[in-house]
């Protein structure tokens, strides 16, 4: 188990160490008030005479070992919680490395809510495992079992008779934690089931609104947080029987030495004052060795954790070189591609060239493939088959910063930061002077609407960027590929929020981006893209036909039902009653 944590802790692992050493003290300062109970009470069962002095001198040491306790043990947290929150952050950079290095579609597979839980949540349990199971945990045993060890020393047989409720308490921990643990992976996976539904939940709940599907999406949620509570319950249920059983014995370390000890003493084989020091020392061992099973049901729960974390972020990297672009021309080409989401293949042997400087679009059913091969040329995911090159390069050969610079890819929906949208337009080029800035915004015809902000391009684009209608998301968007000045530009549908207002606005955006590079688009409204040098026509995840628009018209019967379905969709209106 403390291998799994410790390539984390590194050099904070020393904190640990000072951790467990001040609690230790402050566990002994805690135990030792009971031997001066013992001083007090052992002359008495004598009969002997002992002055207010004699009472007052351990009363004093007492209210001492506490204060040692008190800052000995603060002290000992403070040097676990360093130690954790550092672990946490180190934990949450390495996971961080391995997200960054899957492709994107691994990473929506585990959605955002997975993730969302992955980061916060089950990192931040974990801070209870290494800033308290840890320390308190090795502490709380050390100092009990030194004890126990005295015990044997005063009296063996007294001894004898304290590990008896101790391997009773360990044996009903022992079978709550196997009873756990069957149960423990359909717990978390509930869990995170619930996770992913809410946030779908509260991202859908305009189009639940709209459409009067409040019942269904609320009969999903109330399943999953049904689930979630079921799995706890079972969890529980299963637990609670070994857990009262153990929390009631292991504080009892006198539930045997009081009456059989009473008895050696009445026997005479064992002196009254020694049954009282044992029994002191009783008191001082069962809420200290307590605590310690409570954090030992911990344990395999960090264990547990980081492991589920670490496996989560196991999927192969996306492959990647490390050269430069190296390509001899702006040519890309598709070479015998073929791409399969887990067990299912949606790109056949598809074999394409884009020349440079030329406009390439596809078109074709929904779930033909249009925007899969589209991501894949950006390196969305790896392909299980064939390559993809640019200038004869093969793109899993360079840098997925050298492959970002030749290529801009915008789509249908681009994110917007909560930040200005001077600052979101940056991120096309973060290098780039304010002046540049500004003529991108202009040359995206992000003009109109900047000028009616009260703050202009420094007014903040809120969450998500709704702060702005679709069509203005889409115009800082293209901003940022004008600003990026990339070679290669792929458009998903990158015209998706046309109105008859912004239409001309967006053209007039999109011929800045595309004027001069080698363009693969997709695009639902076939008339933007007859003018395309070529167009491939998809279906079912291969290409069937490859030419410019008046060549298909004559040889495509594909090419042609799509072209007359769009010519009677831009002519459909509503009549007039």
């Amino acid at each position: 188990m403390f291998k799994k944590v410790a390539p984390y802790i590194g050099e904070y692992k020393k904190y640990t160490v000072w951790a467990v050493i001040m609690m230790s003290i402050g566990i002994t300062a805690n135990v030792v008030p009971y031997f001066f109970l013992y001083q007090i009470i052992a002359p008495l069962t004598r009969g002997e005479s002992i002055d207010l002095k004699y009472i007052m001198i351990r009363v004093a040491a007492v209210v001492i070992c506490e204060i040692i306790y008190s800052f000995s043990y603060v002290q000992g947290l403070t040097f676990s919680h360093i130690s954790a929150y550092n672990t946490l952050k180190n934990l949450r950079v390495s996971l961080q490395g391995k997200l960054e290095k899957q492709s994107l579609g691994n990473i929506q597979n585990l959605g955002t809510g997975r993730i969302k839980k992955i980061f916060t949540d089950d990192i931040d349990q974990i801070e209870l495992l290494l800033a308290h199971a840890i320390p308190e945990g090795i502490a709380n045993v050390f100092i009990p079992l030194l004890i126990i060890v005295l015990m044997f020393i005063i009296n063996w047989k007294m001894g004898l008779l304290s590990l008896v409720p101790i391997i009773a308490g360990l044996i009903s921990m022992g079978m709550m934690m196997k009873a756990g643990f069957e149960k423990m992976n359909a717990y978390y996976e509930s869990a995170a089931k619930m996770n992913n539904t809410i946030i779908e939940y509260v991202n859908g709940m305009e189009v639940v609104k709209v459409f009067n599907k409040d019942g269904d999406s609320y009969k999903r949620f109330g399943e999953v947080v049904r689930n979630y509570r079921d799995f706890t319950i079972a969890w529980y249920k299963v637990c609670w029987p070994w857990m009262a059983a153990y929390t009631s014995i292991l504080p009892c370390l006198i539930i045997l030495i009081l009456p059989i000890g009473s008895y050696m003493v009445l026997t005479g084989a064992v002196p009254l004052d020694k049954l009282i020091l044992v029994i002191c020392m009783s008191f001082s061992v069962g809420p200290s060795f307590l605590k310690a099973l409570n954090f030992a049901g911990k344990f395999p729960q960090l264990d547990y954790k980081i492991t589920e974390l670490e496996n989560l972020m196991e999927h192969p990297p996306l492959k990647e070189g490390n050269s430069d672009f190296k390509g001899d021309s702006l040519d890309v080409t598709f070479e015998n591609v073929s791409f399969g989401y887990e067990d299912a293949e949606v790109l056949h042997d598809i074999s394409l060239e884009l020349k440079a400087g030329t406009t390439t679009a596809l078109v074709g059913e929904s779930g033909s493939g249009k925007s899969t091969l589209a991501k894949l040329l950006v390196h969305y995911y790896d392909l299980d088959t064939g390559s993809i090159k640019i200038g004869g390069q093969d793109i899993t050969d360079m840098s997925l910063e050298a492959l970002n610079n030749q290529v801009a890819f915008v789509s249908q929906e681009q994110f917007l930061f909560n930040t200005t949208l001077y600052e979101n337009i940056l991120i096309g080029n973060p290098s780039a002077t304010h002046k540049q800035v500004i003529e991108a915004a202009r040359r995206a015809q992000c003009d109109e609407f900047l000028e009616r902000l009260p703050e202009g391009i420094e007014t903040q684009a809120g969450d998500g960027g709704k702060q702005l209608s679709g069509g203005e998301r889409q115009r800082i968007s293209l901003a940022r590929a004008i600003l990026k000045d990339a070679p290669i530009i792929v458009l998903d549908e990158a015209t998706a929020f046309m109105d008859p207002e912004n239409e001309k606005k967006l053209n007039t955006a999109l011929d800045e981006i595309i004027k001069d590079k080698t363009v693969l688009v997709i695009a639902h409204r076939l008339s933007t893209i007859k003018n395309a040098d070529k167009i491939c026509v998809l279906k079912e995840g291969r290409c069937i036909a490859s030419d410019d628009h008046e060549s298909l018209l004559q040889t495509c019967n594909e090419y042609k039902k799509f072209w007359n379905a769009s010519v009677s969709a831009s002519a459909w209106k509503i009549k007039e009653a």
